[in-house]
């Protein structure tokens, strides 16, 4: 049988057990096994021989995961999920919450404004846009539902603001990105520094624009004086803030790399936690637990995503799909804008991982052919995932504020308030298309 036609089958087969909801690392690990069994099984103008297709499977299963594991980039990942879950325990991340809630009393859709904030600050040590949706929005949905937010501002507001997590600086799906395409990893966080920043503003417009139509949606801004609890909320903040320093500075100056910035911002927190008497033993083992069991699930998927990556390679597909591309003498610009299509569809139906694991063995062959940056792609990809976190039907972001809402509020609610926001997306994608600069100007400074 054609390798091609193996290759294709496997990739739909993956999305057939996906849209079953079957966990992506059972998806990805099973098909790729299968896959590269009937590769080496089915020869072209060879009989048929599982026989010989066990010995060279056998060897990949057997080694593939551990050379993936023995990784010093990879390290990284288990690190930064630690440092954002010490800080959620410290109360670090929701500081920047606290403060921005009161600095912006005044102002129509503050509480909504904060969360958004606060979803930043967050962002900047954690990594993990599910992690910071589910942090904030314990803290700030409650409160604007309290003071009389609209359903859909209050809970769409935290969901637009955890996909964050995915974009700034530290982020695991950059650090994926990286290791999958061979690049470097701190030139990826600090070319999203700029991306993320402007997101955050965007859907800052979104509430004032929003607030501005609909008034009703959220209160009367809170016109009583409220210097000394700014100052004191401001003054709460500089654990936060120093850590940022400490690890996105460490890398933009070459004081040390991305792994050594995980591990530094993992004592750092830890010390500043004890020190200051935000943590505690039973906070540092609840830590240490969620720590290794998000990391347990990100390594099984991943590992899965290397079998699917060797799967795809031994079918030759990428080399034949680049040639296709070549042939058809298709524009950059329809090439990007087919990308972006697919990205859009698959985050309506996968997680980000999923996604970003299934498409990048196909991806990146057709656009390193092209001589595009893979530094401005990564940052392109990891923005469309992100917009993936919050569209319908899958949504996991969504989903998360969902689980901490209840019966409250019904899930189309959550998703209405998700789509304002979205027009924001849309624009700054076009302009991370459309400038590349805004992505590359950092980087190149290193």
């Amino acid at each position: 049988m054609d390798p091609h036609l193996i290759g294709y089958g496997g990739f739909a087969v993956v999305l057939v057990l996906l849209a079953f909801r079957v966990p992506i690392a059972i998806a990805l690990g099973s098909v790729a096994t299968c896959g590269m069994l009937l590769a080496y099984a089915w020869t072209p103008w060879l009989p048929f021989s599982l026989s010989a297709a066990i010995p060279p499977v056998s060897s990949l299963l057997g080694s593939t995961p551990l050379d993936f594991i023995n990784s010093y980039a990879l390290s990284t990942v288990p690190l930064f999920i630690f440092v954002g879950h010490l800080a959620f325990q410290a109360g670090f991340t929701t500081d920047i919450y606290a403060a921005a809630r009161v600095w912006l009393a005044r102002m129509p859709g503050g509480l909504a404004i904060a969360s958004i904030i606060g979803c930043g600050g967050f962002s900047a040590i954690s990594g993990s846009s599910v992690a910071c949706a589910a942090a904030m929005g314990r803290v700030a949905v409650p409160e604007m539902l309290d003071s009389n937010y609209s359903r859909a501002l209050a809970t769409g507001s935290v969901a637009i603001g955890g996909t964050l997590g995915s974009l700034i600086p530290p982020s695991i799906l950059f650090i994926i990105f990286g290791v999958f395409a061979e690049q470097s990893i701190a030139k990826l966080f600090v070319a999203a520094a700029i991306p993320g920043l402007i997101s955050l503003i965007g859907y800052v417009v979104i509430v004032i624009i929003w607030v501005k139509l609909r008034p009703q949606d959220a209160p009367q801004p809170n016109l009583t004086n409220a210097r000394e609890a700014r100052g004191q909320a401001l003054a709460k903040c500089w654990p936060i803030l120093l850590l940022f320093a400490v690890i996105i500075g460490g890398i933009y100056l070459g004081a040390f790399t991305p792994t050594e910035a995980a591990g530094v911002g993992a004592i750092a927190t830890l010390i500043l936690g004890i020190v200051l008497r935000r943590l505690d033993i039973a906070k540092i083992k609840e830590a240490l637990r969620e720590a290794v069991s998000q990391s347990g699930q990100l390594f099984a998927i991943a590992i899965a995503g290397k079998l699917f990556v060797n799967f795809i390679a031994l079918t030759n597909v990428a080399a034949q799909l680049t040639g296709w591309i070549g042939s058809a003498e298709l524009s950059v610009f329809l090439v990007m804008g087919l990308i972006v299509l697919l990205y859009l569809v698959l985050g309506m139906m996968l997680d980000p991982l999923g996604i970003i694991l299934l498409t990048l063995p196909l991806t990146l062959p057709v656009v390193e052919s092209y001589g595009l940056d893979l530094i401005w792609y990564g940052v392109i990809v990891v923005k469309l995932l992100e917009m993936g976190l919050v569209t319908p039907p899958i949504g996991l972001n969504v989903f998360v504020i969902k689980s901490i809402v209840g019966d409250k509020i019904p899930l189309e609610r959550i998703f209405a308030g998700v789509s304002f926001f979205l027009i924001s997306d849309v624009i700054v994608m076009g302009l991370l298309l459309a400038f590349p600069i805004l992505s590359l100007y950092l980087p190149s400074l290193l």
